[in-house]
This record gives structure tokens, C-alpha cells and sequence, in this order.
């Protein structure tokens, strides 16, 4: 596997792998608008990274694959937005993690597409 693939792979499998064990960070972070429990999307959104993970991990699904791990990371964006909202009163660590995750997105968007390409 390309060494590009290998890592986003990674990267998917091991978020999504977190949003199963440790689900409480990232209900927190489900924007209030989206219907139903926290808890669901967070479910959710881990078993669609750990899918995305295993299309960009097989090279018959990498370009695919990896055109979901785009979209996803564009679909994620406002769950970073609210986290950034909710952290900006809080300690400058917690700050600069949460503001920190909103430029984080382009790099991985773009990474995403290369490893389509």
C-alpha cells in the first residue's frame, strides 16, 4: 500500500476506532441542530471513518475510498466549529486544540484527494 494510503488509512481507522471507546469527547461536539442523540452520530460518524479506513486500505476501493475520506472531513467541519465555539472561553491548551482543528481541515481534505489521484 502506498505509504500516502497507509497513513490516511491509519488515521480514519484510529479515529473511528476512539469514537467507540471513547465516545463522550465527541458527543459533545455533535452540533445541537442535528436531530436525534448525540451519541448516534458519534456512532455513526466512527463507523463511517473505520469504512472510509477500509476502502482507502484496498487498492480496488483506494480512489473511492478516499473520495469518501474528502467529504468526510468537510462533513466533520461543523462538529470542529462548535468544539472551537464551546472551548473559547476555556484554558489556552484547550483554545489552541480546538481552534487549531479548524485549519487542520484543508491539509486533510487535500490529503485525502492526492491519495485518490
Amino acid at each position: 500500500m502506498k505509504k500516502d494510503a497507509a497513513g490516511l488509512a491509519g488515521l480514519l481507522a484510529a479515529s473511528g476506532t476512539l469514537h467507540f471507546l471513547t465516545p463522550k469527547p465527541y458527543d459533545s461536539i455533535v452540533p445541537r441542530s442535528l436531530p436525534g442523540s448525540p451519541r448516534t452520530w458519534t456512532y455513526l460518524s466512527g463507523a463511517a471513518e473505520l469504512a472510509v479506513a477500509a476502502a482507502v486500505a484496498c487498492p480496488r476501493t483506494r480512489k473511492l475510498g478516499a473520495t469518501a475520506a474528502a467529504a468526510l472531513f468537510v462533513a466533520v467541519f461543523p462538529a470542529n466549529v462548535k468544539m472551537a465555539a464551546d472551548w473559547r472561553h476555556a484554558s489556552p491548551v484547550k483554545r489552541a486544540i480546538a481552534f487549531g482543528r479548524l485549519p487542520l481541515q484543508v491539509p486533510l481534505v487535500l490529503w485525502a484527494r492526492r491519495v485518490a489521484r
